[in-house]
């Protein structure tokens, strides 16, 4: 570990510090609330929205900050201040969804709204999503036009297919060459779009800003490629045993034990002891 102390645990959820049934273990609990005991602020970063974050807050002890949507959006989860929210501007999703969808056909899209409280999907949308997929029950989507999707701006685009699978569509996005926004995976079945520049790195830099912490006073916790820049970032980046190989090598170090085995906090054990 570094000699420099650490002020702030920014650590992704699912994945990392959820156990796989997205549950938060008593050892997680007790470690977290160890270093909240100690002075460090303990913050979530995460591709959900509040709608997701709320279910699990309570058991994690987060009543904090928050960062939501991949560092679109900032909020405290208890006072309910919004810190910043960024969002992709309607004529680049228009751009986008129409270059895109030149080359795979038949693609649907849903657009987070509103402090992650809007969920606008595309009609067919619903019919391919999960409980899982954005903590939101698939029948109250509901489906409207591709154009009222995109109509207005998204702190979130989401982009599936019935067929064509995630890293295709990732990288037939990647290839269009456009530019406006910045694209990701965070292990869900859809890909994620975000306004231009804004990752989790972005958002808990803003973060930190407000609070008036170094990047080198953060330890980061994450395993999907969303959470590279992020690891990158701080000045303690951990990568969980199963990371992306990209999430590894911008990682500090990889974490003794995975999310079922509570490798985060076994981190935050060895950082307090």
């Amino acid at each position: 570990m570094s000699d420099v102390a650490i002020r702030l645990i920014a650590t992704d959820l699912d994945g990392t510090l959820l156990t796989g049934d997205g549950a938060v273990s008593a050892r997680t609990r007790a470690a977290l609330d160890t270093a909240r005991a100690a002075g460090i602020r303990t913050v979530p970063v995460t591709a959900r929205q509040p709608i997701g974050l709320r279910q699990i807050a309570a058991g994690a002890g987060f009543d904090d900050w928050a960062l939501c949507g991949n560092g679109a959006y900032g909020v405290h989860l208890t006072t309910g201040e919004q810190l910043f929210a960024q969002e992709i501007p309607a004529a680049v999703q228009q751009e986008l969804a129409e270059a895109l969808g030149a080359v795979i056909p038949d693609l649907v899209f849903a657009s987070v709204r509103d402090g992650g409280e809007g969920f606008i999907a595309q009609d067919g949308y619903a019919a391919l999503a999960q409980l899982s997929d954005h903590k939101r029950d698939p029948a109250t989507m509901g489906g409207v036009p591709l154009a009222d999707v995109l109509a207005a701006p998204s702190l979130k685009l989401v982009i599936r297919h019935p067929s064509v699978p995630i890293p295709e569509i990732f990288a037939a996005l990647q290839a269009l060459g456009l530019s406006g926004f910045e694209a990701t995976l965070s292990g869900a079945p859809f890909v994620e779009v975000m306004a231009e520049g804004v990752t989790k790195a972005t958002g808990v830099a803003q973060l930190c800003a407000r609070l008036d912490i170094d990047s080198s006073e953060v330890i980061a916790f994450g395993d999907a490629l969303n959470d590279l820049e992020l690891l990158r970032w701080a000045g303690r980046g951990v990568a969980m045993p199963h990371a992306e190989p990209a999430v590894r090598d911008a990682a500090d170090e990889v974490a003794p034990a995975s999310n079922d085995a509570d490798g985060v906090a076994q981190v935050i054990d060895r950082l307090l002891a």
